[in-house]
């Protein structure tokens, strides 16, 4: 195992089955401004993580391929922001907690303030008839884009009978509003049930042998508390705010895309703190900004309770991402080398499937549909099948929407 910056599991690297080797070493603001960067000019959702290795193991040379490819299984497998949790991840094996922290505020950043700044005009130009037109052709650009997104984890997530058993039932449950978490649950115990059946026998990994950061845990643990019961004190609904968007983060089996349905199935259906097509146009308003797609917690919040409500809603969302990857993952492997909970979760991730399935649905019967709308939604999905870049589909998308307006 190799140290780095001190004592402690926060200053050490996971183990490997190899040890890693000796790569350059940045400081913290090294970290901080080159993550920043790519913040600022890193679009395209799941495709980030791809622009992070770039960054990391071919530029920098900060970890070694091997090392990375560890850090993107672990993070595709926990709940959260996938590309924010690389980021962290990358920060912890170079420079420890500390490291962390700089990477991961340094991504999210640009597009928080990028987002706040576009909440605002939104709040002051939706009725603008021009403004009403073009989002009014973005809504068919995100059906199709929740769309694509369930047909792409289905290929991945389904690979058997079984799969799409969950898959749809999970989604059937979605619709006639289930509480997530329930269905979450019963997604992960559908999962274990399939190993009972006989599917493959039980092989055990041996579990990794890190320590837990019981210091650490405690401090987010007396901070997370704290912030909570100063937010009931001051304005509850902001205290509603952040317990919803910790527990959609816990929950977000599959990154950004599960938590924008479970923030519309929690704002929009549950709690009608917002309309359909206003959520909508928050995802919308996702795809030009830069870094990932859960950044519409941040319209979330503002359309809620203003910029406070902005900074709140944006913490909450990530903060359980934050703590997943820094102090959870020790017990996460040694759970995962199990092979009941492996099926547990692949049950979790064909309920992500269902989920999506459902959200394109919902999503879709609050669109006006009349032919040039449905014809945006068919190209965008044509498009995205083929790769093409999210956001000239999304700048064409909006002139568009001008020109049949």
């Amino acid at each position: 195992m190799q140290q780095i910056g001190g004592q402690g599991w926060s200053r050490t690297l996971l183990a490997d089955e190899h040890q890693v080797p000796a790569y350059i070493r940045p400081t913290l603001l090294q970290l901080f401004l080159a993550f920043l960067k790519l913040g600022a000019t890193a679009f395209g959702g799941p495709a980030m993580v791809a622009i992070i290795r770039r960054l990391a193991v071919q530029t920098k040379r900060w970890l070694d391929d091997d090392t990375f490819r560890n850090g993107v299984a672990l993070c595709q497998t926990i709940p959260g922001a996938t590309a924010m949790q690389t980021s962290a991840y990358v920060g912890l094996r170079t420079r420890g907690i500390k490291g962390a922290a700089v990477s991961f505020i340094g991504f999210g950043l640009p597009g928080l303030v990028l987002m706040l700044v576009l909440s605002a005009l939104y709040a002051r130009l939706q009725g603008v008839p021009t403004a009403l037109t073009i989002f009014s052709g973005l809504r068919a650009l995100v059906v199709a884009l929740i769309a694509h997104a369930a047909v792409t984890f289905g290929r991945t997530y389904l690979t058997k009978w079984h799969d799409y058993i969950v898959a749809s039932l999970a989604a059937l449950l979605f619709w006639i509003g289930l509480s997530p978490v329930l269905v979450i649950v019963l997604s992960f115990l559908m999962g274990v049930g399939v190993r009972f059946r006989g599917d493959g026998p039980n092989r055990e990994r041996r579990p990794p042998v890190e320590p837990f950061p019981v210091k650490f845990v405690v401090l987010v643990v007396v901070v997370a508390a704290s912030s909570l019961a100063a937010l009931l004190l001051i304005d509850r609904r902001l205290f509603e705010l952040s317990v919803l968007m910790l527990r959609i983060d816990v929950f977000a089996f599959g990154g950004g895309f599960a938590s924008l349905s479970l923030m519309f199935h929690e704002f929009v259906g549950v709690r009608h703190w917002l309309e359909p097509r206003t959520f909508m146009d928050g995802i919308a308003l996702g795809q030009v900004t830069p870094g990932p797609i859960v950044i519409t917690a941040t319209f979330v919040g503002y359309a809620v309770r203003g910029i406070l409500g902005a900074l709140i809603a944006t913490a909450s969302i990530f903060f359980p991402s934050f703590v997943l990857v820094t102090s959870i993952t020790p017990i996460f492997l040694r759970l995962n080398s199990f092979m009941l909970f492996r099926k547990g979760v692949d049950g979790v991730l064909c309920s992500f499937v269902g989920l999506l399935a459902s959200t394109a649905a919902r999503f879709g019967t609050s669109v006006a549909w009349d032919l040039p709308r449905a014809a945006i939604a068919a190209a965008v999905f044509a498009a995205l099948m083929l790769r093409l870049n999210l956001l000239w589909i999304v700048v064409g998308v909006a002139i568009l929407s001008l020109l049949i307006g």
